[in-house]
């Protein structure tokens, strides 16, 4: 197959730092990148024609090993906290020539330019350079892609350099260990070394998002997803990893406008990204055929295991990692809305995953309630499998995002909270976690119930309902709501042992009040009015 005849010139590849004597393939095609990952014995097809591949060591972020570069610009700018990492200039520079030297001593790399925010006003290039075809896939998938016409002008904003064979020394070059990833806002240069996780390149980019659009462009940058109703109604999902954020916005009776980040300006709602990076574990055609639908050919798909002796994808297995992924184009989605930027919201929800089976599947929030929420940033995990222990473990991100946000969060919860205000949105907290006990005695909420009560929410059936109070969170609890048993609606009701139930909820409560505590001095006496009472 020949290859793309499109060349980079050379006085950006010098910019780069990358050698004339560096074989550069650039902005190749998915097909020659499959193919090329396949001739490199890194990659298998699937059934379905999707690459498969193993990113390695790391399979997931390594959030510890995220580091921006303090300097003159961030010192003051950035919230520097155990998300935000603090580095020196010196080490940054040292490691980018190190990561450097080191593909040029490579026979070849890979370099895309792409661009993020849907947004034309917002448009941000970025020019990937990669060790590996099947990362600069990922890059293909996940940003928007230009257009010829629009590469003859290209001027990159951003680098991001990744080389996963390159390992950091941490006694001599300032990180943990041997893996990173360093952003510098003064020379726009994300480096990565040492992990082949895809995820840290688009965190990457949605990482100096956070700090580009709020701080210089008055856009409230978002860690959710967004679709859009047959009438123009736009929702929006907020929720950490494995809270349905993805599968929950993939509805196939609205127009999906992306599952991951956005933004948000006085006149619109617009995608960052240009494409999606779905969870697969348990994926089922019947449950989320959208995203099972778009594992086929030009998808990658990482760290999944295979049904024994077939190239059938086992989504069950745990045997590399939970947390096994595919990315795909957005118009891999049969309803996605292209250009993908839509009107201002009508409905927000916060997806909650709670292991305790306290919170109600679902309840309307004030918009007190609703700040209080976003700081908070509420789910739950299992904190293991292992024989005897089923105790849930709570986990607070704030905004929903904290990895992901370098300035403080109440700029992104002061932001939110006017813009609600202003546009009069309805907010709703959601529970897709345990329904009749904790985690090990109760049950997954269903998500076809789920699916029901966001229904019933977006079309207003729920506006002349009755709702009662819940005791301790406040909420308020709709007693009906359509196709869904009203025996569930309010969560005290569906424990066995009611006394238990008021004990788990004012455990949670207090773990919700404990949280709180570091963002009570720089918040208003409406928020910190909102929380629960024990």
């Amino acid at each position: 197959m020949p290859l793309t005849t499109l060349a980079i010139p050379l006085s950006a590849l010098q910019e780069i730092g990358i050698s004339e004597n560096c074989k550069v393939n650039y902005q190749l095609t998915p097909d020659e990148l499959v193919l090329q990952t396949l001739e490199r014995k890194e990659g298998t097809i699937n059934d379905t024609g999707a690459l498969c591949i193993n990113t390695g060591k790391y399979t997931g972020r390594s959030p510890q090993d995220k580091f921006i570069v303090k300097d003159s610009l961030t010192e003051n700018t950035v919230f520097w906290n155990n998300f935000n990492i603090p580095i020196e200039t010196k080490y940054y520079q040292n490691l980018k020539k190190q990561v450097l030297d080191y593909l040029n001593t490579k026979k070849e790399v890979w370099v895309r330019d792409a661009f993020a925010c849907a947004n034309e006003k917002y448009h941000l290039n970025i020019r990937v350079v990669n060790e590996n075809p099947w990362s600069n896939l990922f890059a293909y998938n996940m940003f928007l892609r230009p257009n010829e016409n629009t590469l003859d002008n290209f001027v990159a904003d951003w680098h991001i350099i990744q080389a996963p064979g390159f390992q950091a020394n941490p006694l001599t070059d300032g990180t943990r260990q041997q893996n990173f990833a360093i952003v510098s806002f003064t020379e726009k240069t994300i480096i990565i070394g040492g992990t082949g996780y895809t995820g840290e390149i688009k965190k990457g980019i949605f990482t100096i998002l956070n700090y580009i659009l709020p701080l210089e462009k008055d856009v409230l940058s978002m860690h959710c997803s967004a679709n859009m109703g047959s009438e123009g109604d736009v929702a929006i999902f907020f929720g950490l990893s494995g809270t349905g954020k993805t599968t929950l916005s993939a509805d196939p009776n609205r127009k999906l406008i992306g599952d991951d980040e956005h933004g948000w300006n006085a006149e619109s709602i617009f995608n960052f990204e240009g494409g999606c990076y779905a969870k697969v574990i348990d994926l089922s055609a019947e449950n989320e055929p959208e995203i099972f639908n778009a594992i086929r050919h030009g998808a990658l798909v990482e760290n999944v295991s295979f049904v024994k002796g077939t190239n059938i994808i086992d989504f069950s297995s745990k045997a590399i990692t939970e947390n096994t992924r595919v990315s795909y184009p957005l118009h891999y989605i049969s309803n996605a809305l292209e250009p993908s930027i839509a009107g201002l919201p009508k409905n927000i929800f916060f997806l909650t995953c709670d292991a305790s089976g306290v919170l109600p599947p679902i309840s309307k929030l004030t918009p007190g309630q609703a700040m209080y929420q976003f700081i908070s940033g509420y789910t739950a995990k299992v904190a293991g499998t292992e024989a005897g222990i089923t105790e849930p473990k709570s986990t607070f991100s704030a905004c929903f995002g904290a990895p992901f946000l370098p300035l403080h969060p109440g700029k992104y919860a002061e932001m939110l909270g006017n813009k609600m205000k202003e546009n009069k949105v309805n907010v709703w907290m959601i529970n897709t976690g345990w329904s009749g006990g904790p985690y090990g005695i109760g049950k997954r909420m269903k998500l076809n119930y789920t699916r029901s009560m966001i229904t019933a929410a977006l079309n207003g059936s729920l506006e002349n309902v009755e709702y009662e109070v819940h005791p301790i969170f406040g909420v308020l609890m709709p007693k009906h709501c359509p196709t869904v048993p009203v025996t569930i609606l309010n969560p005290r009701y569906t424990w066995a042992d009611r006394e238990a139930y008021d004990i788990a909820a004012k455990k949670l409560a207090a773990e919700f009040i404990n949280n709180f505590e570091k963002y009570a001095a720089h918040v208003s006496e409406e928020i910190k009015s909102a929380a629960p009472k024990i």
